[in-house]
């Protein structure tokens, strides 16, 4: 039996949100709800009706109950925020997350497939091996060095496969005022403390998760209304940044004074290895969609007004 519950959307004032969306009358099936992406969703204003579904309504480890639920529901679209994101807890139990993380949306894929309904599965920069310096393109060969990004590569593969109306939109280095995020984690280790250490030589384009909701139900729109494009698309912060660089943008934006030094990846191990350059270059969501790469550094000014407030 699967819970649904309707009007899940805040109306609260969103005055960062883009026409794409509002007024488009779309009705979402979502999986997921407390995580970063999924709780931006659900607070984005308009007359987007969002179904958000959580693990107590749909545990994503038994795939069929996802299909079922896209089968019974009274939607137009279908997004799955939904995912195993314990990077270095798939290395010990990559079956477990390949459930989540590839089966559970090949089950969605087919559903909505069968359908006609767009779905749109958000995936992962770990799904490239993290050489060399030049942002990965979407036809860049996939060659994922973790088991969370073979979970995740699978997972793509099995939406395209399903041959459905489809959106992949990688992503990187999400942050939000909700839940488990680098720009949380700064501030809580940095209170009280005069120097923290910090790796300098992974870079990407840190990702607000509200920025990532905005994307996410355009591009449901869009095929809502008869424009969309199916594909693997790339969305990412810019401008590109280390995790040093960015870890002393939050102490100065948050008004500490913390001293950041640089460590190297090597000299802080982790059971999954972490991709060295993780640069999207988002050039093709932009031509398909209008949709530009946010400035990390508005969607942090305004985590920390969140935080704070």
């Amino acid at each position: 039996m699967v819970s649904f519950e309707r009007g899940l959307v805040a109306r609260d004032s969103c005055a960062n949100r883009r026409a794409g969306a509002a007024g488009s009358g779309v009705r979402v099936l979502m999986f997921g709800r407390t995580g970063q992406v999924a709780r931006e969703v659900i607070r984005r204003d308009g007359d987007v009706a969002i179904t958000a579904l959580g693990r107590a309504d749909v545990d994503l480890s038994e795939p069929k109950a996802a299909e079922e639920a896209v089968l019974a529901a009274d939607v137009d679209a279908v997004l799955n925020a939904a995912a195993w994101t314990d990077v270095d807890g798939a290395e010990a139990e990559e079956a477990a997350a390949a459930r989540i993380n590839a089966d559970a949306p090949a089950a969605i894929a087919r559903a909505a497939a069968k359908r006609g309904l767009p779905f749109l599965h958000i995936s992962t920069d770990y799904v490239f091996d993290g050489a060399g310096t030049t942002p990965w393109r979407e036809g860049d060969r996939p060659a994922p060095k973790s088991a969370y990004g073979r979970t995740k590569l699978k997972g793509e593969q099995a939406v395209a496969a399903a041959a459905g109306p489809h959106v992949v939109l990688r992503t990187a280095w999400v942050f939000s005022s909700h839940g488990k995020n680098f720009v949380k984690t700064m501030l809580r280790v940095g209170a009280g403390r005069d120097r923290l250490t910090v790796v300098d030589d992974q870079v990407g384009g840190p990702t607000p998760a509200a920025a990532i909701a905005e994307a996410c139900l355009d591009i449901l729109a869009a095929h809502h209304a008869g424009r969309g494009v199916s594909g693997v698309f790339h969305f990412a912060g810019a401008p590109a940044v280390s995790w040093r660089g960015f870890a002393e943008a939050i102490f100065e934006e948050a008004g500490m004074d913390v001293d950041v030094a640089p460590i190297a990846t090597e000299d802080w191990p982790t059971p999954a290895e972490r991709p060295l350059n993780s640069r999207l270059d988002c050039a093709a969501i932009r031509a398909a969609y209008g949709i530009v790469q946010p400035d990390w550094r508005a969607g942090l000014r305004d985590v920390l007004k969140e935080l704070k407030s």
